[in-house]
C-alpha cells in the first residue's frame, strides 16, 4: 500500500508513525510544506516570552529522525497544489521549483487550519502579526528582540490571552481589544471574569466591545483604529482572530465540506471519498454532546485523529467518538478550563439543562496554601446526566475539569460524582473532593432536597414577583457587601427569628458560596416556607456583576 500524508505537525506526524507501527511494508510518504514537519504549535507564546528560551525545544521530531526511525519518505518544503481523485495521483510543487507528481491508494489529509486575516486596511504593513508557525513565532519574538515597547493583541481567544501574558512579561504594554463582552469565547462570561480582572491588575489595558476598521502607518509606527474613533498607537499588532480550515485541496478535489469550511469526515475520518482521510483542524466533528457537526480546532483531538485515521488506513477499525471541546489556560496565576456544552451553547439549542455553582478551595483549608476555585457543571433536569463543567481558580482546576471530562465522556451522572472516590491528601484535596462536593450540590437540586435559583433567573423576575431576599451571613460580610434589598439573618439566628420572615412571599436565602444558603434552605422548607437558595450565593453574584470596559 502507498499511503500520502498531506501535513505534518500533530495529525499528520501521529497518522504517519501510527501507520508505520502498523505496518512495515506500507510506502509511506509524508509531505509538509513549510521547513518543519512537527512542532509544538501550543509553545509558540513561551518563547516569545523567554518561558522556553531553546528554540529547538519546540521541534517535536525532525524530519531526519523520521527518516531513521520510522523508515518515512518526509518532503518538507513541499507543497500539495492538486489532487486527482479519479487518477490517483498528486501534485507536487516543489520548493527547487519542479514539480512531481505521485500516485497513491490512500491519502490522509492533515493541512490544519490558518489564521483569519480580515481585508482590513493596513493588515499588510510590517509589524502586522497572526501566529502558526515558527516562522510567525520569530518574526513577532525578533520585534520584541528589538525593542518593541507597546503591542495591540486583537482577539482574546487562548492564543490571544497566552500572546499577552508573555508580552507583559517582556515588558511591553499591551492592549487587547475584543469586539465581544468577554474574552476565551467558549466559557460562559461570568467564569471569565478573574481572568480579564487578572489581565487589568497586570496593566493590560482591556477594550471589550470593539471592533477593528484599520491598521495604519504613522511616523515609523503603526496604529489600530477602532470602529468608536478609537486610535492605538503601537509597535506591533497581533491578530488572535480564529481559524478556518485548509480546505483548499479538498474543495478541488471535489470533497463534501460543511458550511464553514470543515473537511466532512464519518466516524471512521473517512472523507467523501472512501480511499481520503482527514484530521485535525480542518475537518469538521461531532459535537460529543450535542451530537452536532463543528469545529473545534484543538492538538489532543487532532493526535488521536491521526492515529484512529491510520489504524482504518490499515484495515484496523476504529471509531473517533467526537470532540468535547476540553481546554485549558493558564494566565497571570489563573487558569481557566472546561469541557463540554456551556449554558450559551445549550441555550442556544434550546436542550433543557440545569447549572450549579461551587466555590471549593483546591486542598484541604487547614493544610498551607490552598486556592480558591469556582466549578460550574452544566446538566440534565430528568437524568442528571453530564453535559459540561468549566472551572476558574488557581491550583487544581485542571485536575478537576479532566475528572469532569472523562465523567461526561462515560456519560456519568451528577449522582456518580457524589459517589466518586478520589484520592486526598491534604496538600492534595479535600475528603470531600470539590467533584463530590458539585455531585452533593446538583444532585440535591434534582431530589427536591435543595431548591435553586440562578442569578440570571432572580434578575428576570417580574417585581410582583421578586422573593424576599436574606442574606444569612455574618453582619461583617453583609457589611462589606451585598445584593440589593437583602435583609441580614445570620444563619444560626435563623430558628429564633422565623417571625421576621414573610409567608405570602417566596423566600430565596443567598451565603458567601452556597453552603450556609443551603443550611437556610433546609430549615424554611421544614417550616413551611417557599423558599430557594441563590445558586453559588454571592461569589458567583460578584462574578455576574463585575463588569469591566
Amino acid at each position: 500500500m502507498k499511503l500520502i500524508i498531506i501535513g505534518g505537525v500533530t495529525g499528520g506526524a501521529s497518522a504517519a508513525a501510527r501507520a508505520r507501527r502498523l505496518s512495515e511494508d506500507a510506502e509511506i510518504i509524508l509531505i509538509e510544506r513549510g521547513p518543519d514537519v512537527s512542532f509544538a504549535n501550543c509553545g509558540l507564546p513561551y518563547h516569545i516570552g523567554n518561558v522556553i528560551p531553546d528554540r529547538n525545544k519546540l521541534l517535536v521530531v525532525t524530519p531526519q529522525r523520521l527518516r531513521e526511525r520510522f523508515r518515512l519518505d518526509v518532503r518538507v518544503n513541499s507543497n500539495v497544489t492538486a489532487i486527482d481523485p479519479v487518477a490517483k495521483t498528486i501534485t507536487i510543487a516543489q520548493r527547487d521549483g519542479k514539480t512531481a507528481v505521485e500516485t497513491w491508494d490512500k491519502i490522509i489529509l492533515a493541512p490544519g487550519a490558518a489564521p483569519i486575516r480580515p481585508a482590513w486596511p493596513g493588515v499588510d504593513l510590517p509589524g502586522v502579526f497572526t501566529l502558526r508557525n515558527l516562522q510567525d513565532m520569530d518574526r513577532i519574538k525578533g520585534a520584541v528582540d528589538r525593542g518593541a515597547k507597546r503591542a495591540v493583541m486583537i482577539g482574546g481567544g487562548f492564543i490571544g490571552l497566552e500572546l499577552v501574558e508573555n508580552f507583559v512579561a517582556r515588558g511591553v504594554q499591551t492592549t487587547l481589544v475584543e469586539r465581544n463582552q468577554q474574552v476565551l469565547g467558549p466559557f460562559d462570561a461570568e467564569m471569565t471574569t478573574p481572568i480579564t480582572e487578572a489581565l487589568i491588575q497586570h496593566g493590560v489595558q482591556v477594550l471589550f466591545g470593539e471592533t477593528t476598521m484599520a491598521i495604519e502607518s504613522q511616523d515609523g509606527a503603526l496604529a489600530v483604529r477602532l470602529e468608536t474613533g478609537k486610535l492605538l498607537p503601537t509597535d506591533l499588532v497581533v491578530m488572535g482572530l480564529g481559524v478556518r480550515p485548509e480546505n483548499v485541496l479538498a474543495v478541488q478535489a471535489g470533497l463534501e465540506v460543511g458550511p464553514r469550511g470543515g473537511i466532512r469526515v464519518n466516524e471512521f475520518l473517512q472523507t467523501s471519498h472512501p480511499d481520503i482521510y482527514a484530521v485535525g483542524d480542518a475537518i469538521e466533528v461531532r459535537d460529543f454532546v450535542s451530537g452536532d457537526p463543528t469545529q473545534v480546532p484543538l492538538a489532543g483531538p487532532a493526535n488521536r485523529q491521526g492515529r484512529i485515521a491510520a489504524d482504518n488506513v490499515l484495515g484496523r477499525k476504529s471509531r473517533y467518538r467526537g470532540t468535547q471541546g476540553t481546554a485549558i489556560l493558564g494566565a497571570f496565576g489563573k487558569t481557566a478550563a472546561m469541557t463540554g456544552a456551556s449554558e450559551k451553547m445549550l441555550q442556544r439549542s434550546g436542550r433543557p439543562y440545569r447549572a450549579i455553582y461551587v466555590h471549593p478551595a483546591d486542598h484541604a483549608g487547614y493544610y498551607p496554601g490552598a486556592e480558591g476555585m469556582t466549578l460550574k457543571v452544566l446538566f440534565d433536569p430528568e437524568t442528571g446526566k453530564l453535559l459540561g463543567a468549566q472551572g476558574i481558580g488557581g491550583n487544581g482546576v485542571d485536575k478537576r475539569i479532566d475528572v469532569l471530562a472523562v465523567a461526561l465522556q462515560a456519560g456519568m451522572t451528577v449522582y456518580d460524582l457524589e459517589q466518586m472516590e478520589l484520592c486526598y491528601s491534604p496538600q492534595y484535596g479535600s475528603a470531600k473532593d470539590p467533584v463530590n462536593m458539585a455531585g452533593f450540590v446538583a444532585a440535591g437540586l434534582l431530589r427536591g432536597d435543595h431548591p435553586q435559583i440562578s442569578l440570571p433567573e432572580l434578575r428576570s423576575l417580574p417585581p410582583e414577583r421578586f422573593p424576599w431576599l436574606v442574606d444569612v451571613r455574618l453582619p461583617e460580610e453583609y457589611a462589606a457587601g451585598h445584593l440589593p434589598d437583602a435583609v441580614n439573618i445570620p444563619v444560626d439566628e435563623l430558628r429564633s427569628r422565623l417571625a421576621e420572615i414573610p409567608t405570602d412571599r417566596e423566600v430565596v436565602t443567598y451565603c458567601q458560596v452556597g453552603q450556609r444558603g443551603y443550611l437556610a434552605t433546609r430549615i424554611l422548607l421544614q417550616a413551611g416556607y417557599r423558599v430557594r437558595n441563590l445558586s453559588g450565593g454571592y461569589r458567583t453574584y460578584l462574578l455576574f456583576s463585575r463588569t469591566h470596559h
